[in-house]
Parts: structure tokens; C-alpha cells; sequence
């Protein structure tokens, strides 16, 4: 049994090395009214709007109105969304099983008691930014560069609804920034706060696309690529400290299974890395 499946979901919160015996003790639900309204969901949605408000101001500058930005996040978000529960979903199967090894479709619907994948999200998501650019006749390229900013203001904060609900952390730990939380037992793990990691990448992603890259852009697809390039790195290395990473299936490299999120970025950053060196030795020569 993994340290996840045994961390209680209404676990105090602390960080010893650098709080003390302060303990962070807030429910994961917000309003506890029918299934609840929870902090994952409302971090979310502010993500979202502050991305949106990002983007639509912004649309201009890359040859946009705000209703190509508009367009784009109400279609690819919703479908973004379920592209991260079947992501999960595809991974976890077994979880979503009755004992008698059929599936159980109630439980996969049953989104509120978690299991989204990020990467699957992103790809849903930007997939369907595709089509409609083709519908609307729209750059896709030039889009996707203003939006990148917006997913990574949008992952930021919604790495905070990963804290409330005392999930994708890391593995123990005894740096000075630890994270402790108490399992089912009472027993208490000081771990890696691997949610804290990935939003401060993802805030420093955004402040460089947006600050430094997106002012020297030379092409349409530039910030894209980036994007994926920077997410990549720091996906490999904070999916390495987690304890609960998706894996794929039964393949090992090296005798260790494959992790998917560390697999998918790397063809992400080889492929990021080899398109921006052409397109830029390409601008060059032009």
C-alpha cells in the first residue's frame, strides 16, 4: 500500500521546519451542502476566469479579437476537463472496477472525489482549440500563444485545490520546507509538498513567457512551444518526488516503472526543443 492510499483526506496540515506545531486544519470542502462544493473545484474556476481575464486582455497583441479567446477557453475548457478524467481514468482502471471486474460508470462520473490528469487535460483542451481555429478561421498558432499563459496561471492556482484535498505530494522527506500529514493510523510523514513545486514553476513559466518571451516573439507558435518545454522539465523532475504518479502499465525502464507524465514530457521537450531550433534557424535565414 502507497503512502497516498493511507493519508487521511481530512489530515491537519503542518510544515514543521518552518511553522512550528501551527497545523493547518481546513476541511477539502468549502460548502458542505449535497456532494459538497469543494476548494479543488472553486481554485479551479478561479483559474480559469483569471486566465480568461489574462488572455482576452491581452488577445490583441497577438492578432486577436476577445471572442477568439472567448470561444476558445468555453469550448476547450469543458472538454479539457473531461479529457483529464478519462486520462485518469485510461491509467487507473482498476480503480473503477466492480468486484465482479466490470466497470463501474457511476463512480467514473463521480469527478468530485477526484482523479483528473493534468497532461490529459492540456491535450483534450488544445485539441479542440484546433478544430474550432479551423471552424472560426482563426490562427490556431497565434491563439495558442496567448492561452499558454492563461493554462499556466490556471495550473498555479489549481495546484492549491491539490492541497486542500491533502493529494499529489511527494515522497518523505526532511528539508526544512517538509510538508507533515497524519495517516489513518495516526502515524505522521513529513513529505515533499511536490503541489507547491509545480505551481511556483508554473508561476515562473508564466512570468517568463509573458514578461520575456512573448516581447522577442518571432513567430506565431512560439510561446507554444516554450510552454511545453518549460512545463516538460519541471514535470519530470517534481513527477519523480510524487507519490502518486500515474504508470504505464506494465512497462519498467531500468528495472523502475515508467512513470507516464515523465515519459510524455520528455517527447514533449525533445519535440518543443528540435521545432523551436528550426523555426528559429529558419527566421534567421530568412
Amino acid at each position: 500500500m502507497s503512502l497516498k492510499d493511507i493519508i487521511r483526506n481530512t489530515s491537519p496540515i503542518a510544515f514543521p521546519g518552518l511553522f512550528g506545531d501551527w497545523q493547518f486544519t481546513a476541511s477539502a470542502k468549502a460548502v458542505n451542502i449535497g456532494n459538497g462544493i469543494y476548494w479543488y473545484g472553486i481554485f479551479i474556476a478561479l483559474g480559469l476566469l483569471l486566465g480568461l481575464w489574462f488572455c482576452s486582455k491581452h488577445a490583441s497583441e497577438f492578432g486577436l479579437s476577445e471572442d477568439n479567446v472567448m470561444d476558445s477557453v468555453l469550448w476547450g475548457m469543458p472538454i479539457g476537463i473531461l479529457g483529464a478524467r478519462l486520462y485518469y481514468i485510461v491509467f487507473y482502471l482498476d480503480l473503477y472496477r466492480n468486484a465482479d471486474g466490470s466497470l463501474d460508470f457511476g463512480k467514473m462520473i463521480r469527478i468530485w472525489d477526484g482523479g483528473l490528469a493534468i497532461y490529459g487535460g492540456v491535450i483534450a483542451g488544445f485539441l479542440t482549440v484546433y478544430i474550432l481555429s479551423r471552424v472560426k478561421k482563426f490562427s490556431y498558432l497565434a491563439v495558442m500563444d496567448d492561452l499558454v499563459m492563461g493554462v499556466l496561471i490556471g495550473q498555479s492556482l489549481g495546484r492549491w485545490g491539490n492541497f486542500m484535498n491533502r493529494e499529489a505530494f511527494g515522497a518523505v522527506t526532511t528539508v526544512p520546507w517538509r510538508m507533515r500529514l497524519w495517516a489513518t493510523t495516526g502515524e505522521f510523514y513529513d513529505v515533499h509538498p511536490t503541489f507547491l513545486y509545480e505551481s511556483l514553476w508554473n508561476l515562473i513559466g508564466f512570468l517568463l513567457i509573458w514578461r520575456v518571451l512573448s516581447r522577442r516573439r518571432k513567430f506565431d507558435g512560439q510561446n507554444f512551444l516554450c510552454y511545453f518545454l518549460w512545463y516538460g522539465l519541471g514535470r519530470i523532475w517534481i513527477e519523480g518526488l510524487r507519490e502518486d504518479s500515474l504508470y504505464l502499465f506494465g512497462v519498467t525502464l531500468f528495472g523502475a516503472p515508467v512513470r507516464v507524465s515523465q515519459a510524455l514530457s520528455a517527447v514533449l521537450i525533445v519535440a518543443s526543443a528540435a521545432l523551436l531550433i528550426y523555426r528559429l534557424r529558419k527566421q534567421a535565414s530568412a
